[in-house]
């Protein structure tokens, strides 16, 4: 996972899975940036190979908090079949999801 802070919006570009192990990191890292006040977040999911019910779950806290904030957070580089994940589960329509983060940085 990488951290980066583009046109104030903070990019986590997740690698790898998203699963039992692989969340715990991403959630200590959500809720730092969080509490340090964090108000935009965009997952960029490009080099992502697989999300579980825990990963979802992240993302799903970080909506909750930040849409008491009046925050943002959007996901970019989904690929098709973890696109499928959000559409069967209805992800698709609370998070705004981006082909591209260049299209994620225009949109958000």
């Amino acid at each position: 996972m990488t951290e980066s802070k583009e046109n104030g919006i903070t990019v986590l570009a997740v690698d790898g899975n998203l699963d039992a192990e692989g969340t715990q990191a991403l959630e200590e890292k959500v809720l730092a940036l969080l509490e340090a006040g964090e108000t935009s977040l965009l997952f960029d999911f490009s080099g992502l190979d697989y999300i579980n019910s825990s990963g979802l779950r992240i993302l799903v806290l970080a909506y909750q908090r930040l849409k008491k904030a009046s925050g943002r957070v959007a996901i970019c580089g989904v690929r098709d079949y973890i696109q499928e994940v959000f559409e069967v589960s209805g992800y698709d329509k609370i998070f705004p999801l981006f082909r591209d983060r260049a299209g994620a940085m225009s949109g958000m």
